[in-house]
């Protein structure tokens, strides 16, 4: 049985930076979860950040892989750096999948951490710019597939894919 990395989030629980949820309400999901194969995480909360906690963003003009890389950060509006909190996460998300042997993702889009079509401007203004988070970031890079939750039909068929395949 193929398992799911899962932001926490969308599972409902309330560890956003506002210290809300985004439930992701789907019957895929439902069955999934009965059957054991989520595995749930927030890689922020993992990291120990408080809930709440400001919205922060990566650098203008940076991605995952300069933050990771050490040449950009994530930070907060009044210029706070998180860069060491969100490294972190990604860490411990990348630990989590190597030892629940996860090869998919499903991630909140536009975080920081786990988007994984899309994340801010850094400028906070409410602006998408396509890219990724460092967790999604990461785990692409270890072959895990990530998807974000208007995705969650392609998820389902690549599970299905790969499960077919093992048989």
């Amino acid at each position: 049985m193929e398992k799911i990395l899962v932001s926490s989030c969308l599972m409902g629980a309330p560890v956003r930076y506002d210290g809300r949820a985004k439930t992701l309400e789907n019957q895929l999901l439902a069955t999934w979860r009965a059957e054991g194969r989520l595995v749930t995480l927030c890689p922020e909360m993992a990291a120990g950040l408080p809930t709440p906690r400001p919205p922060v963003e990566i650098a203008p003009g940076a991605d995952a892989e300069t933050v990771l890389g050490g040449r950009a950060g994530v930070y907060d509006k009044d210029g706070l750096d998180w860069t060491g909190e969100f490294a972190l996460g990604a860490q411990l998300a990348v630990d989590l999948v190597l030892e629940q042997q996860c090869r998919f993702a499903l991630l909140t889009d536009g975080s920081p951490s786990c988007g994984s079509t899309f994340v801010y401007s850094g400028h906070f203004d409410g602006q998408r710019q396509p890219g990724e988070g460092l967790v999604a970031h990461r785990l692409r890079k270890m072959g895990v597939s990530v998807f974000a939750p208007d995705q969650l039909r392609e998820l389902a068929d690549a599970v299905e894919e790969a499960e077919n395949t093992a048989s």
